[in-house]
């Protein structure tokens, strides 16, 4: 008996260990297809988790710029860069302007400092090379032997470079730079002397960029017409399409921009000035033209301690909420205004306080 035991032990076929199954709805699926089914789902909950944060993100910087003309330029500034807050003029009109921008998530903010008032250029009022052979006054034996004349290409003429780029607002200052600051500062403008030609050139990148918007909507589908009446939507359709192929063959100068703002009224686009001026106007500073002349007071307190907040600073410490944290904490912190010693003066001790 134990013999025949022994053999039937042995010959018993080995069972194979049994894997969990899912029970309900998948329980009809293989095994390694429900594990694809797992993989699959699992991912889409982290892009959706990830879309999320991402949205969350973004929502938080934008709201960081999301203001309209409000705060004072030097006391931006003062906070952003302290070397060139210092040198500030209040008759140069100067405004900020701040933006989102960079190549990596999340964004990086950008400040470019404007200006309302004209900028004299000396150089721009006769850019020519005098060193250039065609500059030269022709001798008798080339005016009338009629010897070929050196052209000028203009290629060694002057070319404005501002050197006023969006510049990247960081506690850090990168080695190797910053890649949106170098290309903005190093941009060359073709400044023209005249007054005319200056003002038709504004007016043609005017032309050009609404042309571009309105080619950006049409692509996108949004260019809708405003009317129910079938025949005018198919004409509105068709002069839209007829503009488009005329920009695509001929280009933007073979439009005028009387045609671009007639089609845009005939369409459900947005305005596109009232666009620009809220573009212009969203994450700016106030013109530095509009602070009080009577900034320069005597401190009403100890000239040993620091004066207290004027009404317009304590406004702009509870709305700085708008602007970057580094700002704003900076700002909170500093509740005292900054004391200059003065050479001339009523005060014995010669201290004046400057309320910003």
């Amino acid at each position: 008996m134990r013999k025949k035991k022994f053999k039937y032990a042995e010959s018993a076929p080995k069972s194979s260990p049994v894997k969990d199954i899912p029970s309900g709805e998948n329980s009809t699926l293989d095994p390694p297809e429900y594990e694809i089914q797992r993989d699959k789902a699992i991912r889409v909950i982290q892009r959706s988790w990830k879309r999320h944060v991402d949205i969350q993100v973004f929502k938080y910087y934008r709201e960081l710029i999301n203001f309209h003309n409000q705060g004072l330029p030097h006391i931006l500034l003062k906070h952003v860069n302290p070397r060139e807050a210092d040198i500030l003029d209040p008759g140069a009109g100067v405004f900020i302007r701040f933006r989102l921008g960079g190549i990596t998530f999340p964004p990086n903010i950008y400040y470019k400092i404007f200006t309302h008032r004209p900028v004299v250029d000396l150089c721009a009022s006769s850019p020519k090379d005098y060193t250039h052979e065609a500059q030269r006054q022709l001798v008798p034996r080339q005016r009338h032997n009629h010897h070929p004349v050196v052209h000028d290409d203009r290629s060694s003429w002057y070319k404005r470079v501002e050197n006023n780029g969006w510049r990247v607002l960081a506690g850090k200052i990168s080695h190797f730079g910053d890649t949106i600051t170098q290309d903005t500062s190093a941009k060359k403008f073709e400044y023209k002397h005249t007054k005319l030609l200056r003002w038709q050139d504004v007016e043609k990148r005017k032309k050009l960029r609404k042309i571009e918007w309105f080619k950006k909507m049409y692509e996108e589908g949004i260019l809708r017409a405003r009317t129910g009446h079938k025949e005018t939507a198919l004409l509105v359709e068709k002069s839209t399409y007829g503009m488009m192929c005329v920009v695509k063959q001929l280009g933007a100068d073979h439009i005028a921009e009387w045609e671009v703002d007639e089609l845009l009224e005939w369409t459900n686009a947005l305005n596109f000035d009232e666009y620009i001026n809220g573009w212009k106007t969203i994450g700016s500073s106030q013109s530095s033209e509009y602070v009080k002349d009577e900034r320069l007071l005597l401190s009403r307190h100890n000239p040993c301690e620091a004066s207290q907040l004027t009404q317009e600073d304590s406004q702009f410490v509870t709305n700085s909420s708008g602007l970057h944290p580094q700002i704003s904490n900076i700002i909170k912190s500093d509740h005292s205004s900054d004391c200059v010693r003065m050479p001339y003066g009523n005060s014995s001790s010669g201290r004046y306080c400057i309320n910003n």
